[in-house]
């Protein structure tokens, strides 16, 4: 079952296990400068609004009802990332394990296959919630994504068009499997045996269309690790699984197929980073990393495309050089104390 709750998907598997729950949300984030560099995280702006599709039946395309799901707005080369919270809406970094796969336009973020619905080991074409707390593009290599970043369909720019020649699907889809029951409990009995990326929102200036359909193409470079999944791949629930179609529209429309208006356009990097507000670094200890897609490391991101096409997508992309970055690091055990630098 999925449930649409505070901006959050909610996919709950009762049949599975009572705990077997997990929210998904779209963090609204800074466009990273698309210069060469490997940045570090950008921080959280608050969620995006999400929508049922259904409820503006009149207003939608018609291949958005046959594809039911829910809607988003965003401007054009505004940037996005996924967050999991385990456990219920506003619990992370805890709870039921699940095998998540995402793909932008059909195209998987993990691998840059095409879309299918069973779960691939060999490669990893999905990765695991919660030691995987977030997803903020497309994993090129082992170590770094390029950031998600909105564009209008049919340009060229998109992760779809790039590797399909096609501008069909659009959009993000989210495909949700849970641990198996008596795989969660053997876990769940052996460990009986033994900062946040959201500051305060802004309001500056981004271009944007008004076509409707929106889809994701890779963006900046940034120092993300995709991690290994550390349990067994039998241990997956593959009886039960749950998928959602995130449909992208174009914020100059927004207001006209829900009556409501979209959030204000984000702050530019430069305009972040000259506030001295901070940028992030993850470690997840323990944790070792998937190698990159070579099919997606292959794709040219938003500015090369705009420079073979003449065209300059990416406003107010100056580098920058954050001197305020904060170190997270994954959840430690109860009551445990972090040995750090002396």
């Amino acid at each position: 079952m999925i449930e649409l709750k505070n901006d959050h998907l909610v996919f709950s598997f009762p049949e599975v296990h009572e705990d077997a729950t997990l929210a998904i949300d779209f963090q609204r984030t800074l466009r990273i400068p698309d210069d060469g560099q490997t940045h570090h995280l950008p921080p959280g702006l608050g969620s995006f609004p999400l929508r049922h599709v259904d409820d503006f039946a009149a207003q939608v395309p018609s291949d958005w009802l046959q594809r039911g799901g829910v809607m988003l707005p965003m401007y054009q080369s505004e940037a996005l990332w996924i967050h999991f919270a385990g456990g219920g809406v506003f619990h992370s970094s805890s709870g039921y394990p699940f095998a998540v796969k995402i793909a932008t336009g059909k195209i998987n973020a993990v691998t840059g296959d095409a879309w299918k619905p069973e779960l691939t080991k060999k490669p990893q074409d999905y990765v695991v919630s919660p030691k995987q707390p977030w997803i903020d593009g497309y994993c090129v290599e082992k170590g770094t994504i390029r950031q998600f970043v909105a564009m209008p369909l049919g340009a060229g720019y998109t992760a779809e068009e790039q590797l399909t020649g096609e501008a069909e699907h659009g959009g993000l889809q989210l495909l949700v499997y849970p641990m198996k029951r008596e795989a969660y409990e053997r876990m769940v009995a052996k460990r009986k045996r033994r900062r946040s990326r959201v500051p305060d929102d802004g309001v500056f200036s981004v271009a944007c269309l008004s076509a409707p359909d929106m889809g994701l193409a890779p963006g900046g470079r940034m120092r993300q690790e995709i991690y290994d999944d550390p349990y067994r791949f039998e241990d997956w629930d593959t009886e039960h699984a749950s998928r959602c179609f995130v449909h992208i529209a174009n914020s100059m429309v927004w207001e006209a197929i829900s009556g409501s208006l979209p959030p204000s356009p984000p702050p530019t990097a430069s305009h972040y980073t000259n506030a001295g507000l901070p940028w992030f670094e993850y470690y997840g200890e323990g944790q070792t990393a998937v190698e990159g897609s070579e099919k997606l490391a292959g794709m040219q991101s938003v500015k090369e495309v705009g420079e073979a096409k003449g065209d300059v997508p990416l406003p107010e992309n100056e580098s920058v050089t954050p001197e305020n970055v904060v170190t997270l690091r994954a959840k430690l055990a109860k009551d445990q104390v972090r040995e750090g630098a002396f």
